[in-house]
């Protein structure tokens, strides 16, 4: 394997050995070096203390109680080498006491050695370390060997590792999905074993890895295997109540799986964080709602978008995700039940809907229908009436043609042009609106203005004729733009 750094990170390793100590990069860029992946942020370690590193360094921060301090690289524009570069943190070696809490270590000591520091971290293959001078690498715990054959494996006794921070286990989710690896079978007991820690952790650091599985390639694998390991019960039990909820006939799945082949297809699709949070909730509350039809031999799910809806916001509000994102999903969820045949639908109950969920989560809705179709289990979307959807949508999403375009308006005509409060106002602006449409350079203040002060020396017969013509171009324009907007999307 080639070693080769940026030259930020062999500055400041050059910086820290020229004054005497050690300097290795450690952590996850170390791990996607190996695995020729682009390294997301950069971390290095060193055997000097907190005060000796600021003291080193230009430009730093210092405000946490594990020595790692950030030291920031602010050349000028276009001298970073890379943005990952702007801010690099280096922690002392350190040696963590007892984990009475299993969140954070009751005492931490600085400056021990490398190989003390590299066996008190999570899995071997992050506790791989590499010189950036010498271009050699420290691997005491065979993680290069474990990233060869894809297995993620705690480091030393994974019991212990995972009581000293049980967020560690989710984290072995989130790991194994990003990067297709498998646990090996004594982390895998560890985790079955050490589940209920999981209660321990802060809801804000298990819904930043949560969100990291959800936001993988393979989000589907993450949720099964945090099933399967017994996490998910602790972090998302409504979602595992769907587990065996048979769905009508119109689905080939259970609830549990129809929910995890929607998210699937979000990520396939490479979908946007709230669409891919929304797939997973979007019918959450069908264990809820379901109930047997005599009348129709089926189950039916009646109102469990509307129940949905107040169960997701309360599920992210437990998980203290940002009201952004809770309102979003709260309202998707809500409405994901809208769209139905295309040949039923009207113009004025897409108007609605986008209305109620806002023109700027209209496409996202859009992107949840076509999940929940591919997690039915059944065909793809009707080309043809997904291409329809779209059209009518860009239909009434177009601005309006009236009036209200121009930048004057009966006021500004009462009160600039002194005209006088009337039906002659309208037909000035109507026919202002012609100019407008053959010409839309025209619309300005000034413009309008003076062609109002022309318009109003005509007699109001011949005024009425103009403004009456204004308003059958403004028909003829609606019409040529909805004309385009079916051909873009081939319906009619």
């Amino acid at each position: 394997m080639k070693l080769e750094f940026p030259r930020e990170i062999e500055e400041m390793a050059l910086k820290l050995n020229k004054a005497g100590f050690e300097a290795y990069l450690v952590g996850g860029c170390v791990r996607d070096l190996i695995l020729n992946r682009k390294p997301k942020d950069w971390d290095l370690t060193t055997n000097a203390l907190p005060q000796q590193i600021i003291d080193l360094f230009e430009k730093t921060f210092y405000e946490n109680n594990f020595g790692t301090v950030g030291v920031v690289n602010d050349s000028p524009a276009g001298e970073v080498s890379d943005e990952t570069l702007k801010i690099v943190e280096i922690t002392p070696f350190r040696e963590e006491g007892n984990y009475s809490d299993f969140r954070r270590p009751d005492e931490v000591k600085f400056g021990s050695t490398l190989n003390v520091d590299l066996q008190r971290r999570d899995f071997t293959i992050n506790a791989i370390a590499i010189d950036p001078i010498k271009k050699e690498i420290h691997d005491p715990f065979e993680g290069q060997k474990d990233i060869k054959d894809k297995i993620l494996r705690a480091v030393g006794d994974p019991d212990k590792r995972f009581k000293e921070d049980g967020l560690r286990m989710l984290r072995a989710v989130r790991i194994s999905t990003e990067l297709g690896f498998t646990l090996d079978k004594k982390t895998i007991e560890a985790i079955k074993n050490d589940a209920q820690l999981i209660k321990n952790i802060s809801k804000e650091r298990i819904r930043d890895e949560f969100s990291r599985i959800l936001m993988s390639a393979k989000p589907e694998k993450g949720i099964i295997l945090s099933h399967e390991l017994g996490i998910l019960k602790f972090i998302l039990p409504e979602l595992e109540a769907s587990i065996g909820v048979d769905q009508n006939k119109a689905h080939s799945f259970d609830v549990w799986t129809h929910l995890l082949k929607s998210l699937q297809h979000s990520a396939d699709k490479n979908m946007t964080f709230h669409v891919r949070l929304s797939a997973l909730l979007h019918d959450i509350a069908k264990p809820d709602t379901r109930r047997w039809s005599d009348e129709k031999k089926d189950w039916t799910f009646h109102g469990h978008e509307v129940v949905g809806a107040r169960k997701a916001e309360k599920i992210l509000k437990n998980l203290k995700f940002s009201r952004e994102t809770i309102e979003k999903v709260a309202k998707l969820v809500r409405w994901h039940m809208f769209f139905s045949d295309t040949e039923q639908i009207s113009l004025s109950a897409v108007r609605r809907i986008v209305s109620k969920v806002g023109k700027e989560n209209i496409w996202e809705l859009m992107d949840i229908r076509a999940c929940d179709r591919i997690g039915t289990g059944r065909p793809k979307e009707s080309p043809y009436r997904l291409r329809k959807y779209h059209s009518m949508i860009d239909e009434v999403m177009m601005d309006p043609i009236s009036v209200s375009m121009l930048k004057i308006n009966g006021n500004d005509l009462i009160k600039s042009a002194k005209i006088d409060p009337g039906p002659r106002i309208g037909y000035i602006l109507h026919a202002l609106l012609e100019e407008v449409l053959d010409d839309p350079n025209r619309n300005t203040e000034d413009y309008l203005l003076k062609k109002a002060l022309e318009l109003m020396e005509l007699p109001e017969k011949d005024l009425k004729k103009i403004g009456e013509s204004g308003k059958e171009k403004k028909e003829e324009k609606k019409e040529e733009i909805v004309e385009d907007i079916r051909k873009k999307h081939w319906v009619k």
